[in-house]
Parts: C-alpha cells; structure tokens; sequence
C-alpha cells in the first residue's frame, strides 16, 4: 500500500496529432482517366503503390504516444502514468493507409465511436470495448495487430452493449439493456447464454466477474437491484430496492470486484459507492453528491487495484478519483479536454491483473491507457 497526495490540476500542451484531419480519398484510376495517361502506365504505378503499401504494413511500428504525463506531477513520486491511448486500426500500426485510400477504404479501419464499457485480458493482449453508437464489441488484439468487431450470431445480436468482461477461459460477457439480458458468448462468438428472461431483468448495466468464487454480478438500474448468477449461467440471488438508506440503490449502474471478492457498487442516483463482502454482508458507503474533490457528480465507472484504491470515474468531472476503503480521496486523475490524460464524458473503466487502468473516454472516442505504480517500500496506505 502506498500514501497518495492530493494533487491539484495538471495543464497539459496541447497534442497536435489529434489536430489533423483525414485527406480525402485519392482514387488512382480516377487521376490516370482525368490526365488520360494509357492503361499500362496505370496498371504499372498502381502495382508499384499497392506493393509499397503492403510492404508499409509489415513493417509498421508499434503505437507509441511521446507524451510522459504522471500523477502526481513531479516532484512528488509518481503514482499513475499515461501509457497511451486507442481508437482504431491505426493505433496498432497494422494498416497502411496509402493501402487504404487506392481501395477507396477509410485508413482507419475499424474504430469506436462511442465508447461505453471496457475490458481488457489479464496480459493486456486484447482490449474489449462496448460501443452503444454501433451496437458492437470492438476488440484490439495486439497480437495480430487487428481492430475488429466481435461477431456474434444471431440469438445474441446485440441492440446497445453497455458493459463488457472477459474471462480466462476467453468468454465473453456483455450486457444490454435495450435487450434485457445478459449474454454470455463464446470466445467465436457463439451464445452460450441470454441471461435474465426468469428474473425479468429490466435495465442490466453495470457487470463484474469473480472467477475464483464462481460469481456474475449484474446491476439491474431499471430494478435497483444487484443479481448473482454462477459462472454456468444460473441465477443464484439478488438483493437491493430503491431508497437511500445502507443496500438501497437508487439506479445502481456500475461494478468492480477486488481479489478479496468484495463487491463495490455505483450507486448513481445518491451519488456514492457501496461496499459488500463476499457474502453479501454490507461493508460501508462513501460519496456524496457536490462539486469538490472527493464527492461525486455523475458517478460511472468503477475499478480496485492491487492495493485495494478504489477507482471511480465522474463524467461531471471529465475525471477519475482515488480513494482508500474508508473514502478518503487520495488523488484525481485529469480533467476536461481532448489531450492525452483529458476526458470529455468519460464512462467505463477497467483494471486487470496488471495494474493497468483503461477508461472509455466517450465523446472523444477512444480508451485511454494508464499504469498504477505501487509503493514497492511498504509505507503506509
């Protein structure tokens, strides 16, 4: 465990490479008919472009940001670091986008659009993203430098995927309130499970895994209410009802799960996280509604590191906060903007085995990278 510092806004230079725009698309038969130029010559440089675009493909660097942004600012001891952020094909270096333009195709290639949830492996090889705009899973898959949608088949097509996990077996968990359920699929997309017709789910959102205890935790914000089912897709139990009391919810929307197998609740609409031990037994509450550092404005995602810091995003705030179990603020991390460590309506988070955090950053369509550095001497909490 390690001890936080309060840390005050961080202003950032502004990142010129998200200025830029996309040309537009260059379409080579269109030149050579334009200028008349003979057919061979076309057939000759067209060849000449392709393979040079194929050959930029192989050789593609990985995405590297040139930003180095921690928190807090030095001089204090880092504790979260920027690692980058990803939006499309691009952010791979999988994709030539001269390639791209001769196909008359967007150089992007696939790319989120409006992110909700977000997942990631424990490896971090793969990123998993809930876009609600294209009624999609989106996955970056570092191994084959490859942005693609997740095909699922038909019984768990997906209306507006809101949250996203995945689990070591691969399984894919995604929740959709549109559609009331809560599909389990398999790792090539195959419908395992729809969960949530018996309970009549209303609203599903939030979505967290405890794999060690057998356990899907699913919030119903349409119910107020928390739903348990094993990781074979049968319903276990449920518990909440709407109020403002301790185990009251009042439209509960996102959910974490530390190693311990706690359970820490959003609960949005009385602006505070709840606390549950693994056998349900209530823990404690923080949070409180307001605009100062520590209390909450739009509660969304949440998240535990392996120092057991609690984790939540606030869309208000175009940030997320630091606390320690008794809900001390110990940190927050960015502010409102489009820069790298800037948010504009951030939403999900996520963090795996590694420490690394991943934030939907929504309107600027994309997820942002970082890394918790725990306190390797011990000190304090």
């Amino acid at each position: 465990m390690i001890v936080f510092s309060v840390m005050t806004q961080l202003s950032i230079k502004p990142d010129t490479r998200r200025g830029g725009r996309i040309g537009s698309r260059l379409s080579v038969a269109g030149i050579f008919s334009h200028y008349q130029l003979p057919v061979f010559h076309f057939l000759l440089v067209a060849a000449a472009l392709l393979l040079l675009g194929l050959a930029g493909c192989s050789t593609a660097p990985e995405k590297k940001d040139v930003v180095d942004l921690t928190w807090p600012p030095p001089p204090e001891r880092a504790r979260i670091k920027y690692l980058g952020s990803y939006s499309s094909q691009l952010d791979l270096g999988g994709r030539s986008s001269l390639k791209a333009r001769l196909l008359g195709a967007d150089p992007r290639g696939p790319a989120i659009q409006k992110p909700y949830g977000v997942t990631a492996t424990d490896d971090g090889r793969r990123i998993y993203v809930a876009d609600t705009k294209q009624a999609a899973i989106i996955v970056f898959d570092f191994d084959t430098r490859k942005v693609y949608r997740f095909q699922t088949d038909a019984r768990g097509a997906l209306r507006s995927p809101i949250e996203v996990r995945v689990d070591s077996r691969g399984r894919l968990y995604v929740t959709d309130p549109v559609r009331s359920r809560l599909f389990v699929f398999s790792p090539e997309g195959k419908t395992l499970f729809a969960l949530g017709a018996r309970e009549k789910l209303e609203r599903p959102t939030g979505l967290a895994l405890d794999e060690s205890r057998q356990r899907i935790y699913v919030a119903d914000r349409g119910a107020h209410r928390i739903l348990v089912y094993n990781l074979d897709g049968e319903f276990q139990y449920a518990f909440g009802e709407r109020g403002t009391g301790p185990e009251q919810f009042n439209l509960p929307i996102n959910l974490a799960v530390d190693k311990a197998g706690n359970l820490y609740v959003v609960d949005f609409g009385n602006f505070r996280v709840q606390m549950f031990s693994p056998g349900g037994d209530f823990l404690g509450m923080f949070g409180e509604a307001g605009d100062k550092m520590g209390s909450m404005a739009r509660p969304k995602g949440i998240a535990v590191d392996s120092d057991g810091h609690i984790y939540v995003v606030d869309a208000a705030f175009g940030n997320f906060q630091i606390f320690n179990r008794d809900g001390r603020i110990l940190l927050f991390v960015g502010q409102m903007g489009h820069q790298p460590g800037q948010f504009w309506l951030p939403t999900g988070m996520y963090i795996n085995a590694q420490d690394r955090i991943y934030v939907s950053d929504s309107l600027n369509a994309r997820i942002q990278v970082f890394q918790y550095l725990p306190d390797k001497s011990g000190e304090g909490q």
